[in-house]
């Protein structure tokens, strides 16, 4: 894991997460705009996956559990890419907001994530 792209992460998934929610409180459907940040938020997590796969190979060992950290991975991965297919269906603006938690929730998974690699104790 690399600590500036996880803030860079967190940034565009809380920034995302904070527009789609408010969007969605004051009455907007699902746009290309909201959509667009859910769309960036799973590929930044893909791309998560693949550095985290070639840390480990370099050096950059997790100081936690490599299996917690996985788990949280693969499941917000899943978390934007299934609201990003509830706002496809469900095009009101209750969609828009969840748009919005799942990917506030990616946020908080995501400091997580940097937790169990960079900051645990024994």
């Amino acid at each position: 894991m690399i600590d500036w792209f996880t803030a860079l992460q967190i940034g565009v998934a809380v920034t995302g997460g904070l527009l789609a929610v408010v969007l969605g409180a004051i009455g907007r459907r699902p746009s290309d705009l909201t959509m667009a940040f859910a769309g960036v938020v799973a590929l930044l997590l893909i791309v998560q996956l693949a550095v985290t796969i070639a840390s480990p190979l370099m050096g950059n060992e997790p100081t936690g559990s490599l299996f917690e950290f996985y788990i949280y991975l693969i499941s917000a991965i899943f978390i934007p890419i299934a609201t990003g297919f509830w706002a496809l269906i469900d095009r009101s603006r209750w969609s828009t907001i969840i748009l919005g938690v799942g990917q506030l929730a990616v946020a908080i998974m995501l400091y997580r994530m940097g937790q169990i690699w960079f900051i645990q104790v024994a």
